[in-house]
């Protein structure tokens, strides 16, 4: 892991809200519409409680280590703003919370 002491926060979005967002786009397009997709704010966490999270969850360790140089360009901070996105396709939400994701991820490893 690059630095910022593993606190570099991402969003986290699961592939079946990806594939409806695809769905609600192609339902209603908009000719030259750009948007960032991702989990948002409310499905954030840092790459290093990602990392305890998932060792908890499996009951076991992970093999990682941290270097104190932080990678070239990377943000300390991202997660995606989705308001143009439902603005433009109001039936489209995020179904799978955070918690849910982790939740399948572990259960596929146990």
């Amino acid at each position: 892991m690059f630095g910022y002491k593993g606190k570099q926060v991402r969003d986290q979005i699961h592939s079946r809200d990806v594939v409806a967002a695809f769905d609600a786009f192609i339902n209603n397009p908009r000719c030259g519409a750009v948007y960032n997709l991702g989990g948002g704010k409310s499905n954030s966490i840092s790459v290093l409680e990602t990392i305890y999270r998932i060792e908890r969850l499996l009951g076991r360790g992970m093999n990682w280590s941290l270097s104190e140089e932080n990678r070239i360009g990377d943000h300390i901070c991202y997660y995606s703003d989705l308001s143009c996105f439902q603005r433009d396709c109001p039936d489209w939400k995020l179904s799978t919370s955070i918690d849910r994701i982790f939740d399948e991820f572990a259960s596929i490893y146990r």
